[in-house]
């Protein structure tokens, strides 16, 4: 029976996941679908109507009694605010990114997102890589030498993408909020300069929500929705797959985006970008391959202390009968 709970479980996951790496992936075909909106404006919708969105799903769910205790925190209230500030700039850069005919570029900034994390691990938190690692890494500082001379300059979008999005990870990660409440925490801070944003355009003449049909401000009202989604989606994966699976899972979004770059928004893919590509796949696969060698280890070395600590159980509860046996006799004399 727990067996069967458990497939039911894990199959569940990989859906969840799935379904949030695959949004994810598919979002360069939404942001198109709100010209004439710019960039900056679509942004602003996105944070108000994030707010939202989230809003109504902790309602559903009733989990209030964390905000509570984080108002007590201002040391973490200010990391959430540093959290809002890189996840702004992420979302804004790929939304320009998209509409402005790049997003291959926007999907190598998703592909090299985990050797940047890496290299935020060295630097930030002095965390010591495995032979493997710097492999990975020497072969994507390669991988970029190759993409500026194909681009003829640095790829900023995808290192912007890649850099915003890590140090976002790495504020995450000392935050320790849940995926839901943080994205509530940080789209709360983001709600105010996004609506004054909002009232400034609309003052001017310059915004779109009300200009361009019922449609398209059901589409800006949608931004809160597909935020939200795919980070709910995410959530009920994680806490049902291992981290491996997850991490194998990350590389749909980019996957998605580089094929819809090519395929649907037809970008040029020259021969140099072509190595690049492959030189950062090539990283990657070296990282995953570590990853899932490093996991197999330490299976094994959590089995291996897990049947020494029964056989060490097993030896003192003989040794405790083989006493009891041994004084019997004695008590029986007396």
């Amino acid at each position: 029976m727990e067996s069967h709970e458990s497939k039911t479980e894990t199959r569940t996951g990989l859906l969840c996941g799935v379904l949030a790496y695959g949004i994810w992936g598919l979002f360069p075909l939404y942001w198109p679908l709100l010209e004439p909106t710019g960039a900056v404006e679509i942004l602003a919708h996105r944070m108000v109507w994030s707010l939202a969105a989230v809003t109504v799903v902790l309602a559903v769910t009733r989990r209030w009694d964390w905000i509570r205790p984080l108002l007590r925190q201002p040391k973490r209230l200010g990391m959430i605010a540093v959290g809002a500030t890189v996840i702004s700039l992420n979302w804004g850069v790929y939304i320009w990114a998209v509409n402005s005919g790049h997003v291959v570029e926007t999907s190598l900034g998703y592909f090299i997102n985990p050797l940047a994390t890496i290299a935020f691990g060295v630097l930030v938190l002095r965390e010591r890589l495995r032979p493997a690692q710097w492999v990975a890494v020497g072969v994507s500082v390669a991988a970029v030498v190759v993409l500026a001379v194909g681009y003829g300059k640095p790829p900023w979008i995808a290192l912007a993408i890649a850099a915003t999005f890590s140090t976002y990870s790495l504020v995450k990660k000392k935050v320790g909020l849940g995926g839901l409440e943080s994205m509530a925490a940080e789209t709360a801070v983001q709600f105010l300069p996004a609506l004054a944003v909002l009232v400034f355009l609309g003052s001017r003449g310059e915004s779109t929500f009300t200009s361009e049909g019922g449609g398209h401000t059901l589409l800006l009202l949608g931004t809160g929705a597909i935020t939200a989604l795919p980070l709910i989606s995410f959530g009920a994966a994680a806490v049902r797959l291992p981290l491996s699976v997850i991490g194998m899972l990350q590389y749909l979004a980019p996957i998605f985006q580089f094929a819809l770059g090519l395929l649907v928004f037809h970008e040029a893919m020259p021969a140099e970008r072509w190595a690049g590509f492959a030189l950062v796949w090539l990283a990657l696969a070296v990282l995953t391959w570590d990853a899932l060698r490093a996991a197999r280890i330490s299976r094994t070395e959590l089995r291996n202390a897990r049947l020494k600590a029964a056989e060490a159980a097993v030896e003192g509860v003989t040794a405790v009968e083989s006493a009891g046996v041994a004084e019997a006799p004695t008590k029986a004399v007396n």
